[in-house]
């Protein structure tokens, strides 16, 4: 078996001031040239699921109304799966150099979640212009500019 050794670079920090990445001081120096970059891909840990029930859960009751009612871990984005990392499109708000902080639009990650990464986003490693999905998801938006404004209440079953 590969040991695989994981690092927190940082949180996530979510208050009434907004959505923000605060990274650790000897991680500042990463954000060089990143200022150019409207969105980044963030990598981080579902730190409440880390656990070995949570670790296990191979299969999903589906939250989704119109889905098929068992969904594999890996055909869902939920939070139990065998290693807990989660990954999300942000849209960069402002980013502080000087003290390590990035602004965001919006991440779906709680107060204090461990950061593992911070990738740029680019379209021609992460953008795909034709993806095939499900049927039963054919209706979301087909871009995050489109989520925001999108009544995902029509989607979920909770």
């Amino acid at each position: 078996m590969v040991q695989i050794n994981l690092k927190s670079i940082g949180k996530v920090c979510v208050d009434d001031q907004g959505m923000r990445l605060i990274l650790d001081k000897e991680y500042i120096p990463a954000l060089t040239n990143l200022e150019d970059f409207s969105y980044i891909n963030v990598l981080w840990w579902f730190s409440k699921c880390d656990n070995l029930e949570s670790r296990s859960k191979l299969t999903e009751k589906s939250p989704y109304k119109n889905s098929p009612g068992i969904l594999g871990t890996f055909a869902t984005r939920s939070p139990e799966r065998p290693n807990p990392i989660a990954l999300t499109t942000s849209y960069v708000t402002y980013i502080d150099s000087q003290n390590g902080i990035i602004g965001l639009a919006y991440i779906d990650a709680d107060d204090g979640t461990p950061i593992l990464d911070i990738k740029p986003y680019t379209p021609s490693l992460d953008r795909v212009e034709n993806p095939s999905v499900p049927k039963w998801c054919l209706n979301w938006p087909r871009s995050v500019e489109e989520s925001g404004d999108f009544d995902w209440t029509t989607v979920f079953s909770f």
